[in-house]
């Protein structure tokens, strides 16, 4: 494609409010694979349908496209469904940690590709790093090996899926582009698709620490999700979760780590983040139809957790990756320590937690340096917050917000400033914080 060739006249088009074709969006997508697309075109393309919009037929077509731009993985012999999650991402979600090893546990085969933390929210790839040896960045043959040897892996976006997406969502990241519900579903299914499932669920997060603030956008786009997945013969289930407030008591890589290893090995359990994890697996036992129902899916659950079983999946899958093969008996050997430890007491005598910013203790972790604002800044593991109180805790001198994980206790101190306002510590009470799991969705 030149500059003024079929791109151009696409992006014209589009800017236009004009419908695209199945054939224009198939050339446009092979021009982003093979180079003829330039830069500055995909931009504008994106910025089109940033502020025109897709139909639910473009935006098909678009992931259709794209999915194709690369290899479709295959995997025959398999002993279970191929199964799957996706969330959109919030500040403590270390659901798939959990979650992937409780659903191989179970029966299923779960080859999950995941994506980094941009702004805010955390990346499970990023936490994952936090481990020593463990490859996030695995070629196809290394991901089907542990996959087939502990049911499960995590992996980073391979050159070889989707690549269409791999450089348009860059572009997308650096355009302000990355909030538009026909990008994002395009975006998130066609590497689903392209890594053959037989079903997927998606966790949309909903609130002060998600892409979706409000519920009407959560919505919106979980029915673009669900409708595009459903014409693709994909089997899907949404839940729309809360993410008002920290899921779970830890923000920071290794700290979340530590925290999913607590709950895969019974030590230690935060209630909301339970109630989200074993939501999600219980839809996708149903999916794929490891469980009857719903009550029999939630006792797998339990008992994968109670056994041991799903523990024993995450270690196998960390030594398959290159991490090391004692991590669960050893994780404080492994998993880096900040030198700075500060308890956060609120000011004045105390009181209840009545409110909590989401996104400001998502950027707060962010400038300690426990995540990124571009693409190539460099993360360190150790820092963050630990033991973060929620909506309705009590705190005071001895029951503090947070603990502050930091480089220096000049960084600790600043984010101890920042931490108090963000939380909103009240007199009297509250109610109470809302249920985690919002609404179920499904066509």
């Amino acid at each position: 494609m030149t500059a003024r060739g079929p791109a151009a006249e696409l992006i014209r088009k589009k800017r236009d409010g004009a419908l695209l074709s199945d054939e224009a969006i198939s050339t446009l997508v092979a021009g982003i694979v093979d180079g003829s697309v330039s830069d500055a075109q995909i931009a504008a393309f994106a910025m089109a349908v940033y502020f025109r919009g897709m139909t639910r037929a473009e935006c098909a077509s678009l992931t259709r496209a794209m999915t194709r731009s690369g290899a479709i993985l295959d995997w025959p012999g398999a002993g279970g469904p191929i199964l799957d999650k996706h969330s959109t991402g919030g500040v403590g979600d270390k659901v798939s940690l959990i979650l992937a090893p409780v659903v191989a546990a179970c029966g299923g085969l779960v080859p999950m590709i995941s994506g980094r933390g941009l702004g805010h929210t955390g990346g499970t790839l990023d936490k994952l790093s936090s481990i020593p040896g463990y490859d996030t960045t695995a070629d196809l043959t290394r991901f089907r090996a542990a996959v087939n040897e502990a049911g499960c892996a995590i992996v980073g976006q391979t050159a070889d899926l989707a690549p269409a997406d791999r450089r348009l969502y860059a572009i997308r990241d650096v355009t302000a582009t990355v909030d538009s519900i026909p990008l994002i579903t395009a975006s998130i299914l066609s590497k689903k698709l392209a890594g053959g499932l037989d079903a997927l669920v998606i966790d949309v997060k909903v609130g002060s620490g998600a892409f979706a603030t409000s519920i009407e956008t959560a919505i919106d786009l979980t029915e673009n999700l669900l409708a595009v997945a459903e014409g693709a013969g994909l089997r899907t289930a949404a839940l729309l979760t809360d993410m008002s407030q920290v899921l779970g008591h830890h923000v920071g890589n290794a700290l979340e780590v530590r925290e999913a290893l607590g709950v895969l090995t019974g030590r230690r359990r935060d209630e909301r983040l339970h109630t989200v994890a074993t939501a999600l697996a219980r839809e996708l036992l149903v999916l794929g139809g490891l469980a009857r129902d719903g009550a029999a899916a939630e006792a797998a659950v339990d008992k994968a957790l109670a056994s041991g079983a799903a523990a024993e999946r995450f270690a196998r899958m960390v030594s398959a990756l290159g991490g090391p093969r004692d991590l669960l008996e050893c994780s404080d050997r492994h998993l880096a320590r900040a030198p700075i430890e500060l308890a956060v007491a609120p000011d004045g005598a105390g009181g209840f937690v009545s409110r909590v910013d989401a996104r400001a203790l998502g950027l707060l972790v962010v400038d300690l340096g426990g995540g990124r604002r571009r693409v190539e800044d460099a993360i360190d593991p150790s820092v963050g917050l630990a033991d973060v109180r929620g909506v309705g805790d009590a705190v005071d001198r001895d029951r503090p917000i947070a603990i502050v994980h930091a480089r220096s206790a000049a960084d600790a101190e600043r984010a101890a400033k920042r931490l108090r306002e963000a939380v909103t510590v009240s007199d009297e009470p509250s109610a109470g914080s809302g249920p985690p799991i919002l609404r179920r969705m499904a066509r």
